[in-house]
Parts: C-alpha cells; sequence; structure tokens
C-alpha cells in the first residue's frame, strides 16, 4: 500500500538556473503541514511543478529529476494555468469561499478548463494508483477529480481535504457548476473540513442541491456510503517549540532585538490577499497610535507580506493600498529613533520566521476569513521563556481551538485597536495562562 497525495502544486518548485532545473522547497501551508506527515507508508505526490515547459526534452529532464523524490509533475500550459488556476479556482472558487461575492467572476472557459485540467490530473495519477492504494486530493482547484478517479479505479480508497472556508448553502447556490462541483467530491469515501461549520455548510448543500440524505457524518449512495467529518490541521508542534533554542536562531533573535532596541514588538504575516484583512488592521493600528501617544516610540508593528499573484489587478491595487497606508502611518508618526510599521514585502525562511515569532511579543491574526491559519498555531508553538499575546479574529478557522487568544472581529477597526491595548497591558501572570492553555491544546 501506498499514499498518493494529489495537490494544485508539489510540495517543492522547480527554477531555471542557467542551463539546468533546482528544485526548491516550496512555502505555504500545505507543504508545511503534509511534510510533516509521519507515515512508513510509500509515499507519492503528483501536482504542478510551478514552471511552465514546452519543449519536451526540458519535461523529460524534470520529470526524471522528479521522479526520484517520487514526486509526479503535471505540465500545464500558459493558458490552462490562466484559466484553471488564475481563472476558476482564484476568481470564482476562491471568493465564493471566502464570502467575496462582489468579486467572484464567471467565464465559460475557466469551467471548461478547470474541468479539462481535473481530467489531467487524473490521467497522470492513475499509473501510480492500485487497489489497495490511499488517495489523498488536496483542495478547492481538483473537486471534480475524486469522482474521476473513483470512475476509473471503483475499489480504490480515497480522501479529500478543503482547506479553505465551505460557504453557507445561500452563497455555495450561486455557483453555476454547483451539481457537477459536489458530485464530483462524492467520489471520495472521506471528506474533511477544518471545522464542523464548514461541514455543515457543506452537508446543507449536498441536500439542498443533490437531495441527498446525511445521516450524522454519513452520506448514502447508492453502493457506498461517504464519511464527512472535521479535521483541524496541525502544525509540527516540537519542530517550532524547539527551533527558537537553536544556535542559529539565537543569533537571529540577538540581532534582531539589537536592531529594534528596546521596544513592544507585535508581528503579522499574511500572504497578499484580500481575504486577509491587512488594510483593516493597519487602520486599527494607526487608531490606536492617533488615540494612545504615550505608546509612540515604544511599539511597532512588524508586518511581513507574502508576495502572491501580484500580476492580477485586484492583488495589484491592494499592494497599492497597503504601501499607502504604512507610507502614511509612518509619515505622521515617525521620529528619528522610531519606526512605527517595519513593512517585508517578502517571504522568509525557517529561522529568520521563527526568529520574529521568539522577539514578537503579540502576534496580530486577523483575516476576514480563513480556513485555519497557521501562523496563528506556529507563533503560539514557537513561544518558550518569554510569553506572548495573540490577537486573532473569530472569522479565522483557528479562533474555535485557540479560545484563550484576544478574539475579534477583524471589520471593527475599534475592537482591533482596544485589543492592542489589552495585549500591551496584560499582566505576565495572565499571558501565561493563557499561552499554556493554547500550546496544550495545539501540541
Amino acid at each position: 500500500m501506498k499514499i498518493l497525495i494529489i495537490a494544485n502544486r508539489l510540495p517543492v518548485k522547480i527554477e531555471r538556473e542557467e542551463d539546468s532545473f533546482v528544485v526548491k522547497r516550496s512555502e505555504g501551508g500545505l507543504a508545511t503541514g503534509l511534510g510533516s506527515l509521519e507515515t512508513d507508508a510509500e509515499m507519492h505526490w503528483v501536482g504542478w511543478p510551478g514552471i511552465h515547459v514546452d519543449d519536451e526534452n526540458e519535461k523529460q529532464e524534470i520529470t526524471e529529476k522528479l521522479n526520484e523524490l517520487n514526486y509526479h509533475p503535471v505540465f500545464l500550459s500558459d493558458e490552462q494555468i490562466e484559466n484553471y488556476y488564475e481563472g476558476y479556482s482564484n476568481s470564482t472558487i476562491w471568493p465564493l469561499c471566502h464570502y467575496f461575492f462582489s468579486f467572484i467572476q464567471y467565464k465559460a472557459e475557466y469551467w471548461e478548463t478547470y474541468r479539462q485540467v481535473n481530467a489531467l490530473f487524473c490521467e497522470k495519477a492513475l499509473p501510480f494508483i492500485e487497489d489497495d492504494d490511499i488517495i489523498w486530493v488536496q483542495d478547492y482547484q481538483l473537486m471534480l477529480l475524486p469522482k474521476k478517479i473513483r470512475e476509473k479505479k471503483p475499489k480504490v480508497n480515497i480522501g479529500y481535504f478543503h482547506h479553505i472556508p465551505f460557504p453557507s448553502y445561500e452563497l455555495f447556490r450561486v455557483l453555476p457548476e454547483r451539481e457537477e462541483v459536489l458530485e464530483g467530491l462524492l467520489g471520495a469515501d472521506l471528506i474533511g473540513f477544518h471545522t464542523h461549520d464548514y461541514m455543515r455548510h457543506f452537508i446543507s448543500a449536498i441536500y439542498r442541491v443533490l437531495g441527498l440524505n446525511c445521516n450524522l457524518d454519513e452520506i448514502s449512495l447508492k453502493d457506498r456510503i461517504v464519511h464527512v467529518d472535521a479535521f483541524p490541521m496541525g502544525i509540527n508542534y516540537e519542530q517550532y517549540h524547539q527551533a527558537p533554542s537553536l544556535p542559529d536562531v539565537r543569533k537571529i533573535s540577538e540581532r534582531l532585538i539589537g536592531e529594534l532596541g528596546n521596544q513592544t514588538i507585535i508581528l503579522s504575516v499574511d500572504r497578499l490577499d484580500y481575504s486577509k484583512g491587512i488594510l483593516h488592521r493597519l487602520n486599527g493600528f494607526a487608531n490606536f497610535l492617533e488615540h494612545h501617544p504615550e505608546y509612540h516610540k515604544k511599539v511597532s508593528l512588524a508586518m511581513i507580506v507574502v508576495p502572491s499573484r501580484d500580476a492580477v489587478d485586484r492583488y495589484a491595487d491592494l499592494k497599492i493600498q497597503i504601501d499607502q497606508s504604512i507610507g502614511k502611518i509612518n509619515g505622521i508618526y515617525s521620529t528619528l529613533g522610531w519606526t512605527p510599521v517595519y513593512y517585508f514585502y517578502q517571504s522568509f525562511p525557517f529561522n529568520e520566521l521563527v526568529a520574529l515569532y521568539d522577539i514578537a511579543d503579540i502576534a496580530m491574526v486577523t483575516p476576514l476569513r480563513d480556513g485555519m491559519n497557521l501562523v496563528a498555531k506556529e507563533y503560539l508553538a514557537s513561544k518558550r521563556e518569554k510569553p506572548g499575546v495573540l490577537i486573532l479574529s473569530e472569522m479565522a478557522g483557528a479562533a474555535i481551538e485557540l479560545t484563550d487568544a484576544i478574539v475579534i472581529n477583524p471589520n471593527d477597526t475599534q475592537e482591533i485597536e482596544a485589543a492592542i491595548l489589552q495585549a500591551l497591558t496584560m499582566s505576565k501572570k495572565e499571558q501565561r495562562v493563557r499561552l499554556n492553555n493554547m500550546q496544550k491544546r495545539i501540541s
């Protein structure tokens, strides 16, 4: 028996360097989460290698390189990347699932290409699939795939995990292809979500679109039963908890403390996306600085925004708004020795990120919608000698588990301002109690 993980992206990406191709680790919660999977089973991955190539010899070279690692690439054309990935996946399904109704774009070619690419993933995976294998399909880019595999391999075990929110039926019903999407998912034996809310929305859609009843967590089809359940995604707790004591990380932490001086650091880490509530957070911090001048020169926000889809107009516009908002705050409040917002538009390697978690007194994780949010869990896991406070959006899946955080409505900038003040004035004893409770939960 082997486990075959099928995801839009492989956990590594291929990059062209001079005359050859090099394999590099992918960023992102999926690669991190599944990378810490402990199993004795032989594991294979099927996914897009993150590069577009037309030359058949180059495709062959990349395939051979990746096959050595049990990775099997699915090559996509520029048009497929545009219509399946940027199009149906990220301009139709993503805004739908994150409740940004007005951002949803419908185009016939988006859907046609989505179907075509799901069929292509099936075709690529089939040669590696035997009847006693476990197939684990990941996320919203491949919602038609479980059924396609089931039709070709009826005896195989198939799981599907949905890494983003599943919207309420009232929103889901606007999707013209709703029936085909749900039937695609029902090809799986087990369908997983981060929270019971998402699971409940899915079950409601199954009943109202397909007329199928769900008994507790089972959907009965003609020839088999599909199980539906909530599995909150975790992190490799020990890896993050032990990391701050590594010599390399300690060195970075000490350097950062030297550079930042004796001030309180609020940390925020997000991918560039309108669902992350970055502008609301900046407005809340600006309110805080305006109403609490006693904290000037004592508190700074270190904001990391990881580049993502910035060639897409909506994301490029968001990037401009973030830049302007930070420029305005720093323009009003900066002094020679103090910068209110340190802004990094880049991704950070593991050691540097953990060092930032380690020195940050407060983490602000305030998405407008988020399937889970692993940054919140990573931050908590990284705290050892020095406690820290987590300000967390009630709209993140993680809020259901992390009830000892300061939980806020991310749309309310006054609430964000009040949460910052609460975090700054919280006693060390209360910080420690809350942190211990949450660490116990996530470990």
